[in-house]
């Protein structure tokens, strides 16, 4: 037995060496492949998928289970109909124009371009919210096409979640109308962004608001003194360094700190009232957090909807259409990502039927004692 699982593991360690030279070999020439590009080549592409479309997608799997298959193909022959008719009403008007001297011209339905972003404490979807929104501006017609942002964040660094409200202020600029739909949460940073939208619904029980700044860090100075590690810094300039996470803390420093965040505060407020001047912010810039209902009350927001309730109600009289910008991943990156995910899933794996086993042994000895 002894010598089987000897060999077994040798057997084991020279699959995995091949495995990872194999590896190596291929990151290396997707690295050489990539150096050969076109360093600034977009590495990326925009997504339109008709929201309209899928809609119709979930009635007609719904239909097709509940209806008469007779009364389905009835329906459609009448639809079918109907369609033709609306298309030889169509061509008589355009006649009709042409015959007038006029542009036989088609009035189009308004569109509705549907955006996500989906935030961390760095935003890190502003790239593809930067992308989208430059895409949807090179076509989308002002006073009459509309932007709407799915919007999830609970906040996160301020010069990120800034970057991420002016792209917004884009659209607004070019005068296209933005909506902005939170169903979850939308604070900090993330209402940031939410207030820059001409109308701003959010379901009743999501979180709103935390109009505030903070700025938090361990010091471990105690601990490295009492172990007798000196930390030097040398620093140019009064306030290059006002708090460290090493060095031991100054009242000067914090008060420089507390004057920093107070003006950050005072920014993200004036921000806050170009875009909402209606506001009442001495009320809510207290950086606490409401619910969907409580905002409402209180002028954060404009109306207690679900996006997927604005969504239907949009898609019955425009045309909807989700905008999304997928990344081209280098091959080194998609191998990663491969073993990543295999590596996670093994583990992942593992631990549910440890777990799983530890818990049905607990169950048992607590069944039997």
């Amino acid at each position: 037995m002894l010598e089987f699982l000897t060999e077994y593991g040798l057997f084991l360690a020279k699959t995995l060496t091949l495995v990872l030279a194999l590896f190596f070999v291929l990151v290396m020439a997707a690295s050489s492949a990539n150096r050969h590009k076109h360093e600034g080549r977009t590495r990326g592409n925009v997504t339109v998928s008709k929201l309209n479309d899928e809609m119709d997608d979930l009635k007609d799997d719904i239909r097709h289970e509940i209806i008469d298959e007779n009364i389905l193909k009835e329906e459609a022959k009448a639809e079918k109909k109907a369609d033709k008719a609306k298309k030889a009403e169509k061509k008589q008007k355009a006649k009709a124009k042409q015959g007038e001297g006029s542009t036989a011209t088609e009035e189009e339905r308004a569109r509705v371009f549907v955006l996500d972003f989906d935030g961390d404490v760095k935003a890190s979807e502003v790239e593809s919210l930067r992308q989208c929104i430059t895409a949807v501006l090179a076509v989308a017609r002002p006073e009459k096409d509309e932007v709407m942002l799915r919007l999830e964040s609970p906040g996160g660094m301020v010069h990120a979640y800034g970057l991420a409200a002016s792209q917004l202020v884009r659209l607004r600029k070019h005068g296209i109308a933005l909506s902005i739909c939170v169903d979850k949460v939308a604070a900090s940073g993330g209402y940031m962004m939410a207030c820059v939208a001409n109308n701003l619904v959010a379901a009743p029980f999501a979180y709103i608001g935390s109009i505030g700044v903070l700025v938090q860090l361990p010091n471990v100075h105690r601990l490295l003194k009492d172990n007798k590690v000196d930390i030097e810094m040398i620093t140019a300039g009064e306030y290059k360094r006002t708090l460290s996470t090493v060095g031991e803390n100054t009242d000067k420093g914090r008060a420089k700190v507390q004057e920093e965040v107070e003006e950050m505060h005072g920014l993200f407020k004036d921000f806050i009232r170009e875009n909402r001047p209606a506001m009442d912010l001495a009320a809510v810039a207290t950086g606490e957090v409401w619910t969907g209902r409580q905002a409402l009350a209180l002028g954060l927001i404009d109306g207690i909807d679900t996006s997927d309730e604005w969504l239907v109600a949009k898609c019955a009289e425009a045309d909807v259409y989700r905008v999304a910008w997928e990344e081209k991943k280098a091959l080194k990156d998609r191998l990663s990502s491969i073993f990543e995910g295999s590596f996670d899933k093994l583990f992942a794996r593992v631990v549910d039927k440890r777990l799983g086993n530890l818990l049905q042994r607990a169950d048992k000895e607590k069944f039997y004692s």
